[in-house]
Parts: structure tokens; sequence; C-alpha cells
């Protein structure tokens, strides 16, 4: 276990941390990482996806395995929702996010590269079939959601056109086509979206490190109750439908620890570019993420 936490969860860890430690020294300014996450969301998570969605082997994927996570994600989102709305008192866009923080792990930017350093592409398919689940459909319904919540007074016309427009829709959009076509990727357009790709995880999180560091991370009762559902309600919901639902070996073990990681550095991201308040989802990614370490090494 401390192997695996020192030589391949940590590593992927640092990129944060270093991103936090130069933020709170002043070395690179808030409106600096904010352009960077805003390149990134917009230009290399694009690249990161598009093949990805477009070559993932679809075909060998456990359905019933992701059919259960996707239902543990409604699940799981709902509750965190209402707690948020009513138990809290949050609007309706901060809840949205903190209820994606919950539920959408930071699987395409962390866990994904932690699995193949431990077990290598072909061990690791399990986590590439919840990455190309979470970044295709669940990321796409998130997108979506925040446009409508976070702007209701621009109307449907004009979220309709900020969402046909959306990079990360697009990709996704084409790479899917692709897929079910069978297409194949030309190799030049395919070295370009790896180029620009291998740049998305390291840049974003280092982007999330520095505006994080402007953040208090006093966990207040609404950081704590989202970081508990997070990170011990979660996974044990994910844990307890895979085994009801008969899923066994390695499908289930991954599938476990990909609901076992923090929380996906898109809600903070997305709430970042929607202008949404951020003084609760920043703290939780913070939190889920120096908690998930013993925990990932663990079921690693």
């Amino acid at each position: 276990m401390f192997q695996i936490l020192t030589h391949d969860i940590l590593p992927v860890f640092a990129i944060l941390a270093l991103g936090y430690g130069l933020g709170w020294r002043g070395t690179f300014s808030r409106a600096e990482a904010a352009v960077v996450n805003r390149v990134s969301l917009t230009l290399l998570q694009p690249a990161l996806i598009f093949p990805l969605v477009a070559t993932v082997p679809i075909a060998e994927f456990d359905v019933r395995a992701l059919a259960l996570y996707g239902l543990c994600e409604a699940v799981g989102f709902g509750i965190a929702f209402l707690i948020a709305r009513r138990m809290f008192r949050r609007e309706a866009a901060e809840a949205w996010m903190l209820a994606m923080a919950v539920v959408f792990v930071n699987s395409l930017l962390y866990i994904w590269p932690i699995s193949f350093l431990i077990y290598g592409e072909a061990a690791a398919l399990p986590v590439t079939a919840l990455v190309a689940w979470d970044a295709s459909l669940v990321f796409g319904i998130f997108i979506i959601g925040a446009e409508l919540i976070a702007n209701p007074s621009a109307g449907l016309s004009s979220a309709g056109r900020r969402i046909a427009t959306n990079p990360i829709l697009l990709a996704i959009a084409a790479g899917a086509v692709l897929n079910i076509s069978g297409l194949p990727l030309p190799a030049p357009l395919i070295t370009a979206a790896e180029f620009a790709g291998a740049a998305a995880a390291p840049l974003t999180l280092f982007a999330l490190g520095v505006i994080l560091s402007q953040q208090s991370l006093r966990p207040s009762p609404v950081v704590a109750a989202i970081s508990g559902l997070k990170l011990l309600a979660f996974p044990a919901l994910v844990a307890a439908a895979l085994g009801i639902g008969g899923v066994e070996g390695r499908w289930n073990d991954l599938f476990t620890l990909t609901a076992a990681g923090p929380s996906g550095a898109m809600a903070f991201a997305l709430a970042l570019l929607h202008g949404v308040r951020t003084d609760a989802v920043a703290p939780v990614i913070i939190w889920t993420s120096v908690l998930s370490l013993i925990s990932l090494a663990w079921l690693a």
C-alpha cells in the first residue's frame, strides 16, 4: 500500500499541491490560473476526451456494472442536491455544483492516470469505461444543467447556442459518432489530440491548486457534509449496489476504487466559469483530495 501511495498516487497529487503552494506564495495569481483553467477546459480537455470516446472499446464494457454505477450517481446526486438546497439553503446553481462534487469523481484527471500506473492499460479497462462514461454522458448532463441553472435569465435559446458550441460537448459528440460508425481516426489527428491532451491533467490540477490556495479551507458544516457524502456514502452506495448486482472481480474492485476518489475538479471549474459561489465547493475538492490519499492506496 505504501509503495502505491508514494510511487503512483502522490506524484499525481503533487501537481495539485505544487499549484497550491505557489499560489499561496503569490508566485502565480488567481487571474493567471483562471486563464490556464479556461484554456484547459475549452482546448486541452476536448483534445483529451475526443480520442478517448472515439476509440474506447465499448463492446468490452460490463454494461451491468456501468448501469449500477450510473444509478448510484443519480441517487447520490439527488440526495446531495436536496441536502444542499433544503438543509444548507444554498442557491440552485451552487447546490448543483456541490451535488456534482459528490458523484463526479476526478476520474479523468486523477484516477485514470493512477490506475494506468498501477495496473497498466489492459487491467485498467473498468476505469477507462468509467472515465468514458463520466467524460461523455455524465459530464455532458452537468454542463447542460450548469448552463441552464447558472444563466436562467439568458433564456433557452441563448443557453442552447452555448451548449451547441461547447468544445467539450462537441468533442464528445464527434468521438461518439466515430466510435459508433467504426471509422478510423487519421493518424495526424490522433497525434495532435494526444499531444494536446497530455497537458490537460497537469495544467488543470496545477491551475486548480493555485485558485484553491486563495480559498478558505475551513471545514464548515456544508463542507463537512458534502465531503462525508463523497468519501463515505457514495463509495459505500456503489459497493453495495455492485455486490447486490452480482458484479465481481476487477470491475467491482476498480469501480469501488474510482467511487472512493476525490471530488472532480470540473465541479469547481464549471462554478468558476459560470460565476457561481465557490467558497464551499473549493474546500470540498481540497479536503476530499487529501483525505482520499490513504483510502485510494488501501483500495488499490
